[in-house]
C-alpha cells in the first residue's frame, strides 16, 4: 500500500496523508487520527529510506521574479518574505532578465532546489502554457491572471490590468487631454504590456481619439532609462503632446527626466502618468499620479492562496482592486 492509496482510503489529500504520517504540525486532530487508524488497519509503514531522502530535500518556497528593474517587483518581494517569515516555509528568491522564460527557468530549479511551491512574480502566460504541464507543484502567478490557463495546481493573484489603464486614459480625457501618446512595454513578448494598452486603446477609441501604434507608443523595457529613451524618441520624432501615459511608475519616472531635459515641464507642458503606486512617486516634484497596486494586498493574498495550495486546497484566482491616484503630475488643459 502507497500513501496514494491511503489517500484514496480516506479521502485526504496525498500532501495531508504524508504530513499526518511524518508528524507535521500542519494538519487538524481529525484528519490525523483518521489517517494514522487507517495506516494501522491496513499495515501500512513508512519506508525509513524513503523518507530519509525525502528529508534531504528543501522545504522552500522558490520566488521567480521576472524582472530586475521593475521596483514594484522589490517592494513585493520584501513584503512576501516578511509575511514567510510567519510560516514554517523559508524563502528563495531568484530573479531572471523580463525577457526570459520564468517557465523553463522554474523547471530547472525544481530539479535542483525541490521546492514545494513556486510564487512566479511576473511572466508570460505564453511560457505557462507551453510548459508549465512539467511543474506538478503548488503555484501561484502573481500579477497575472492565469485563470484561463486551467491548471489545476496554478493559482493567481492580480489586479485587472486592461481596466486600470482604461481608467488611467479615461481619467486624461477627462482632463481634457486628446493629444496622448503611451510607453509601455513590448507588445509581441510581454503579456501584461498587451493588456495595459488594449484598455488604453478602448477608451481611446471611446472617446473617438485618433492614436497611431507606430508614432505614439514606444515599448522598451520595464526601467527608468527605458521611459527616458522612449519618451526622448517620441520627442525626436517630432510627436506633439499634451499627457503621456506610463505603463509602470519608473518608466513615468524616465519619462519625466526626460521631458524636463528637453525644456518640458511636467504637468504645464506635458501631464505625465503611471502605473503601480510606488512610494517615490509620493515623494517626487511633482507627485506623480498613477494607478496604485496594493502591494500588501497582492502579497498577503498569494502568501495565503499559495501556502494553502500546498497544504492540500484546490487553486483559486482572485482580481484585487486597484486606486487611480490624481496628483501634481497631471493636470487639466483646454486642447
Amino acid at each position: 500500500m502507497t500513501i496514494k492509496d491511503l489517500a484514496e482510503r480516506t479521502g485526504y489529500a496525498v500532501g495531508t496523508v504524508s504530513r499526518a504520517l511524518n508528524g507535521h504540525p500542519n494538519v487538524s486532530e481529525k484528519a490525523r487520527q483518521t489517517i494514522l487508524q487507517a495506516a494501522k488497519e491496513c499495515g501500512f509503514e513508512l519506508n525509513i529510506n524513503a523518507k530519509q531522502l525525502k528529508q534531504q530535500h528543501a522545504t522552500s518556497i522558490l520566488v521567480v521574479v521576472k524582472g530586475t528593474s521593475n521596483e514594484l517587483f522589490g517592494e513585493l518581494v520584501e513584503s512576501v518574505q516578511t509575511l514567510m517569515r510567519s510560516t514554517r516555509y523559508p524563502v528563495y528568491v531568484d530573479y531572471l532578465d523580463e525577457d526570459a522564460n520564468e517557465v523553463t527557468r522554474a523547471i530547472q530549479l525544481c530539479r535542483e532546489k525541490k521546492p514545494l511551491g513556486i510564487l512566479f512574480m511576473g511572466g508570460n502566460n505564453c511560457n505557462f502554457r507551453d510548459d508549465f504541464d512539467k511543474i506538478q507543484i503548488p503555484c501561484l502567478l502573481l500579477t497575472n491572471n492565469a485563470s484561463t490557463l486551467d491548471f489545476p495546481n496554478l493559482s493567481s493573484v492580480c489586479v485587472n490590468d486592461h481596466q486600470a489603464c482604461r481608467c488611467a486614459m479615461d481619467s486624461l480625457i477627462a482632463l481634457g487631454h486628446r493629444r496622448i501618446v503611451v510607453v509601455g512595454g513590448c507588445l509581441d513578448s510581454s503579456e501584461i504590456s498587451r493588456l495595459r494598452y488594449d484598455g488604453c486603446l478602448e477608451s481611446l477609441h471611446s472617446h473617438n481619439i485618433a492614436f497611431d501604434e507606430e508614432l505614439d507608443y514606444q515599448g522598451v523595457r520595464f526601467s527608468y532609462d527605458g521611459g527616458y529613451q522612449a519618451t526622448a524618441q517620441l520627442l525626436a520624432q517630432g510627436r506633439r503632446f499634451t499627457a503621456l501615459f506610463a505603463e509602470c511608475d519608473v518608466m513615468a519616472i524616465g519619462a519625466i527626466r526626460a521631458l524636463r531635459d528637453h525644456g518640458l515641464r511636467v504637468p504645464e507642458d506635458v501631464s505625465v502618468m503611471g502605473y503601480d503606486g510606488l512610494p517615490l512617486g509620493s515623494y517626487m516634484v511633482p507627485k506623480l499620479s498613477t494607478i496604485s497596486q496594493p502591494v500588501q494586498t497582492l502579497a498577503r493574498r498569494s502568501v495565503e492562496i499559495l501556502t494553502a495550495c500546498i497544504e492540500g486546497a484546490p487553486s483559486r484566482h482572485e482580481t484585487v482592486p486597484f486606486v487611480l491616484c490624481q496628483r501634481e503630475s497631471t493636470r487639466r488643459v483646454d486642447d
